[in-house]
């Protein structure tokens, strides 16, 4: 079973090779490939998911090289579950970004490159919830980073130049921060193993050890989008293709989170900087979902909504007890499936409206009654209506909390039930102004092309212009309102309204949809295996003796 450990990595990895072969031949193929090798990777990930839970800890250590000289990749619980949740996750949003690439009918070479960025970014993900060590650990990261950049500016447009810049940036900075700290453990404890750093870093005077914390705490808070490291998010994740944005504001910012929870728990017990990190958890609860309720953008009220739940997160991880992990780790599975179905749920209003801006739809829960039933599902889940997973994963929080009984812990305990409030008055306001109320005046209709100002090839034209769509005749309307987000495709062009959504994007929506609900209806079985693993994180010595063989 050990020798199956590898293969989430590797599988993607040589699929690229392949999509990369064939894929501006044989685009069928290059799908077939993607679909392929995801559905193998969730396979892959389930089974060890149930071997870790029913066997212990598996570890394999490549070219037979023992720590600390050779790479170590470990699955637990901990990370079989998330290799399992974001495997199904990232198989639906490519199913759902085959559905959009086909409706678009993009067949130019952006596209072309999806799937092997795509591929790519699965097998960085991978590889950081299976690292042993700090190196291996920035490895997933930087393969992570690279695949993001050409995945947030497919199609090259202005905006997603700026805002895959910006992510650039902010990503190197705390990769040179890793860089610094890894360096900074060797020294200082001669490895970066972290089964072995869990033993030689006690020992180790007690500044040295603060300081290391805080550094690797700093890095993951910047992936993780936690205050005030989160600035960068609401302007990087929106400008996307919808399937990009899903899956980064689904997923990568739960990677931050996942490195959080391994090195507190493994690295540096005893909860030093728990009160530093409970702060941080409400500092995001409340500016995020305050930056949430002043949005009128759809995409942007999601970013900010998923800075403020990153706060109940963060809030267990700061508590240090088993109640509070077990929560925590139920909270990122939740949120990882809900945050993306949300996501997605956007890119199909954009291409039934045009638009996120909620100010310019509406009318879509008559139009459109099975898209409202996707948005209104997951939109109660995260504000955490019983008996949905939101309200399970915040309840067991807030338990862990009272049961702790410390100053802080009842302070994040009203600011976790004020933040829940406001989320439910958020997704309300959508809710009555995208779909309940009537479609205002000027919604766009079917066939129309919206286009900015910024494509426009000639700014004297006023109005409409009849000119070919995207397969059919369409209204191409120019001169948009300031503030107006236009929808636009995997390869950066303006998106074609439809009344008609794609099939496949609203079947992977739906799937999206039924994961979220399924995490309700075993809720019994999910708590029980989370908290199986908090007691695997605290006790560390199952994690430690599979390793290094004791």
């Amino acid at each position: 079973m050990n020798a199956l450990v590898p293969l989430p990595v590797l599988l993607p990895l040589c699929a690229t090779g392949l999509s990369l072969t064939f894929g501006t031949r044989l685009k069928r193929f290059q799908r077939f490939i993607s679909v392929a090798v995801l559905t193998a990777v969730l396979g892959l990930s389930a089974t060890l998911m149930v071997a870790a839970d029913s066997e212990g800890p598996l570890s394999v250590h490549l070219g037979d090289f023992a720590p600390p000289l050779g790479i170590t990749l470990v699955a637990d619980r901990l990370s079989g579950l998330m290799l399992t949740i974001s495997s199904a996750v990232t198989l639906c949003v490519l199913v759902y970004s085959l559905g959009q690439g086909m409706a678009d009918r993009d067949e130019e070479t952006p596209v072309a490159v999806f799937h092997p960025a795509y591929l790519i970014l699965v097998a960085g993900v991978s590889c950081t919830f299976l690292a042993g060590d700090l190196v291996n650990l920035y490895v997933g990261f930087e393969i992570m980073l690279v695949a993001s950049f050409v995945l947030l500016t497919l199609g090259g447009t202005g905006p997603r130049i700026r805002a895959g810049s910006t992510y650039v940036i902010i990503s190197l900075f705390s990769s040179m921060l890793f860089l610094t700290a890894i360096a900074m453990t060797y020294a200082a404890a001669g490895t970066v193993n972290f089964a072995q750093l869990a033993g030689r870093l006690a020992d180790l005077p007690l500044g040295v050890q603060t300081l290391i914390q805080a550094m690797l705490l700093t890095v993951f808070a910047i992936k993780a989008a936690v205050f005030p490291l989160a600035a960068w998010l609401p302007d990087s994740y929106p400008t996307a293709p919808a399937p990009v944005t899903a899956v980064f504001a689904g997923l990568l910012t739960k990677v931050g989170v996942y490195c959080m929870l391994r090195t507190e728990t493994l690295l540096f017990p005893g909860n030093r900087l728990g009160d530093l990190l409970m702060a941080a958890a409400l500092a995001s609860m409340i500016v995020g979902i305050l930056g949430a309720v002043a949005q009128t953008d759809l995409k942007r009220l999601l970013s900010f909504t998923l800075i403020s739940h990153i706060g109940y997160m963060v809030f267990g991880i700061g508590l240090a007890t088993r109640e509070a992990y077990g929560g925590a780790i139920v909270y990122v599975v939740h949120h990882i499936t809900v945050q993306t179905t949300l996501f997605l749920v956007a890119g199909l209003i954009e291409r039934r409206s045009g638009t996120t801006e909620l100010t310019r739809i509406g009318g879509i829960a008559r139009a459109a009654p099975a898209l409202a039933v996707l948005f209104f599902v997951p939109a109660m889940n995260l504000a955490g209506i019983p008996p949905l997973s939101g309200f399970i994963g915040k309840l067991g929080l807030m338990r862990a909390g009272v049961a702790d009984g410390g100053v802080w812990a009842w302070i994040l305990v009203i600011g976790a039930t004020a933040t829940s409030l406001l989320t439910l008055y958020v997704v309300a306001k959508v809710w009555n102004l995208a779909f309940w109320r009537a479609a205002p005046p000027g919604q766009a209709a079917a066939g129309t092309v919206l286009e900015s100002d910024d494509d426009s090839d000639d700014d004297t034209d006023e109005g409409p212009d009849r000119m070919p769509g995207t397969g059919d005749e369409g209204v191409r309307l120019r001169h948009q309102p300031a503030g107006l987000a236009v929808a636009a495709t995997l390869h950066g062009r303006a998106v074609t309204t439809t009344s008609v959504l794609p099939r496949p994007m609203i079947w992977a929506t739906a799937a999206t949809v039924a994961l979220g609900l399924a995490f309700t209806v075993f809720a019994g079985p999910l708590t029980s295996y989370t908290d199986r693993s908090a007691a695997e994180l605290i006790a560390r010595t199952p994690y430690i003796e599979e390793v290094l063989g004791r």
